[in-house]
């Protein structure tokens, strides 16, 4: 492949390399608001594990029916990038799910050992036997026991048993309110510099080339391809039901992040706009239509939980709302 341009390049064919590149970059940074916020909470109690299972299957038909149907390489790469992020994300989940139901069966174990003589019978938690207190009678006093350790004469204020979620609690409210919107829009603006950026290189060192107007233009494309295309539309459409309800059952979105959706909802955009920006024959949308279907039929389920995330915004809350 030389870096002479074998094919002219026509503006439609120049929008769906921007948008094809703008879709790549939002899946390749996809994961990594999540990841920071699992990170951040110790946990991934917010994220539901049937919503990644099914997006996991859907991304894995996605890239066996796009690579039989001969997609244009773009929409391959796409897909198999796919598959490597919900592994990632899918093993951070399992891992803080295993971790915290070890930490809790300990706990429960290290609450049920008989008590030495000297141990209080009273006002104690299972928590300070794990993680243990001072001697001095004032913080012993001021052992967390409930509202009313604050009425004890004298007593002092908990302390806080993780280091981690003191720290957590301070990022986030640093990234709250303004600060968190002007985050998540310049998040949004330097993916599509840097996607911008990438087709422009790619296209000028001779990496990407115009896609001719015959390629997937038929729909001979073998049935095998087009049933596994439909069979990723259903589960990307189904994927983020179990998370809706999700929160409607929690009544909150507190642990997930909205960049996360945000970056997920722009992607799916840039994706099926790339398809069609390359061309909008009967044939070609025909061929196409599984993938269309699986990314732009998902906007009104992100949509929706943006509108959970207003929604269940709580006054002072750190979870950061556009």
């Amino acid at each position: 492949m030389s870096g002479v341009e074998p094919v002219p390049l026509t503006p439609r064919e120049a929008a769906s390399g921007l948008l094809g590149s703008i879709s790549l970059t939002c899946w390749i940074f996809l994961l990594l608001p999540q990841l920071i916020e699992n990170y951040r909470n110790g946990n991934a109690e917010a994220i539901s594990m049937l919503f990644l299972f099914v997006w996991f299957v859907g991304d894995i038909t996605n890239l066996i029916g796009g690579a039989w149907a001969g997609l244009v390489p773009v929409i391959v790469a796409i897909a198999v990038y796919f598959c490597i992020a919900d592994g990632v994300l899918i093993a951070q989940c399992l891992y803080y799910r295993v971790r915290n139901a070890r930490r809790v069966a300990r706990e429960r174990l290290s609450s049920t050992a008989t008590p030495e003589p000297t141990t209080p019978l009273l006002g104690r938690r299972f928590s300070d036997v794990v993680v243990g207190i001072s001697e001095d009678p004032v913080r012993r006093r001021g052992s967390r026991t409930g509202p009313s350790y604050s009425a004890i004469p004298g007593a002092a204020p908990p302390m806080s048993q993780n280091p981690e979620d003191t720290l957590a609690k301070l990022v986030e409210e640093n990234s709250a309110g303004s600060s968190a919107w002007v985050k998540n829009i310049s998040s949004v603006l330097a993916i599509c510099v840097i996607g911008m950026a990438g087709w422009t290189i790619a296209w000028q060192t001779g990496v990407w080339e115009p896609a001719p107007q015959s390629d997937n233009g038929g729909v001979d494309t073998a049935f095998g391809a087009q049933v596994l295309g439909y069979i990723s539309a259903v589960c990307y459409l189904g994927a983020r039901l179990p998370q809706i309800y999700k929160n409607y059952t929690n009544k909150s979105c507190e642990g997930l992040s909205l960049l996360f959706f945000i970056l997920s909802l722009m992607g799916n955009l840039t994706y099926g706009a790339g398809i069609l920006c390359h061309s909008t024959e009967r044939d070609y949308i025909i061929t196409n239509l599984p993938w269309l279907i699986g990314s732009l039929g998902t906007l009104v389920e992100d949509v929706t939980i943006f509108a959970q995330f207003r929604l269940y915004v709580v006054p002072d809350s750190t979870t950061a709302v556009l």
